[in-house]
């Protein structure tokens, strides 16, 4: 079974990503959930992006990066939203990544200074008209990161939600998240073969 450090979104860490942590550890996979905020939670997400911006971008990173210590080398990172910047760059930069799942985000592979690693798997999931996804650039990164290449994904689900896995929100979309999750499911089973 997989071993996944999952990164929450702009939120924090919140009932949702709980949730979604919990349905991986049912499936069999061990799930480390660290909390970037400190226990800080928001309603929207203006509110959470503001809190990153108040702290700093590289803080919250950097939180990330600690969070992986004394983990395993093969570890899947995993992350929602801004909680892709922590997970896409230890996938990058971390030797012996296992794979990355990135929800609702994605990061030119160049901005970590490293080309993405050879054999390192990926899905990148997300919406085809949300507008945080789309408008700001994250779509074409993640066209850009899986051209070309077998072992990356990108599923492009209809609608435009950003937080569309996220139970107990307004964005929730459960089927697009049971299928969604269906798929992260495969991906962590197919390391292990």
């Amino acid at each position: 079974m997989a071993e996944v450090l999952l990164f929450h979104h702009a939120l924090g860490l919140t009932e949702g990503v709980g949730a979604f942590a919990d349905g991986l550890r049912r499936a069999g996979h061990t799930v480390h959930v660290p909390d970037l905020y400190e226990g800080r939670t928001f309603e929207d997400l203006e509110a959470g992006v503001g809190y990153a911006r108040e702290v700093g971008f590289d803080t919250i990173t950097a939180r990330g990066e600690r969070a992986a210590e004394g983990l395993p080398e093969d570890v899947v990172y995993a992350g929602f939203s801004l909680g892709v910047v922590p997970a896409q760059k230890l996938a990058q930069t971390r030797p012996g990544a296992a794979g990355a799942l990135l929800f609702g985000a994605c990061v030119p592979a160049d901005a970590f200074g490293a080309a993405w690693p050879e054999g390192v798997r990926v899905q990148v999931h997300g919406m085809d008209a949300d507008p945080y996804f789309v408008g700001d650039g994250d779509l074409a990164a993640a066209r850009e990161l899986v051209a070309g290449s077998g072992d990356r994904e990108l599923f492009l689900y209809p609608g435009a939600a950003h937080l569309f896995a996220e139970r107990g929100t307004p964005d929730f979309v459960p089927e697009v998240a049971a299928l969604c999750a269906e798929r992260v499911l495969c991906f962590l089973d197919a390391l292990d073969g």
